[in-house]
């Protein structure tokens, strides 16, 4: 049985489908989470509820779970990029590896039980944005990498 978006939402933020206390519910939960995965089953329920529906459990059926995660973000990065591409009116491949980076980022500290729900919110808050950070930074280094390697 497929749970419903404004159920989801509500899952996920406290609140339901446009309540006006919806995005400060998800800054608070996804930025407090006690675990980077934890951060994205709350960051944007929205955006997470379509690509859990059309991406990640389609995939599961048919790869294991790490790899249907990895991809789950390698789709989403991309989505990102197309629509970025659309805007600019020129190509942008930066968030597919960006989120393929944190989807790694994801598996690894879920593997290693990297947790820090013993914590103060604000050090939870800087742990989630310490990782995305890192991820970003890696990313540009991969790239800058790429691109001398192809000039």
């Amino acid at each position: 049985m497929t749970i419903r978006l404004n159920q989801y939402v509500k899952k996920r933020t406290g609140v339901g489908l446009g309540d006006s206390d919806s995005l400060q519910n998800m800054l608070s939960r996804s930025l407090g989470a006690s675990t980077f995965g934890n951060f994205w089953r709350y960051w944007n329920p929205i955006w997470s509820y379509y690509l859990s529906l059309y991406v990640m459990r389609p995939l599961s059926k048919w790869l294991p779970q790490w790899l249907a995660i990895l991809m789950t973000f390698a789709v989403s990065g991309a989505l990102h990029d197309l629509a970025v591409t659309l805007i600019k009116w020129h190509l942008v491949f930066f968030f597919t590896p960006w989120f393929s980076v944190m989807g790694v980022a994801v598996l690894v500290t879920s593997k290693l039980r990297f947790n820090y729900a013993g914590f103060s919110w604000a050090i939870r808050a800087t742990f989630n944005l310490a990782i995305i950070v890192a991820c970003y930074l890696l990313t540009t280094l991969i790239d800058e990498v790429f691109v001398q390697a192809y000039r």
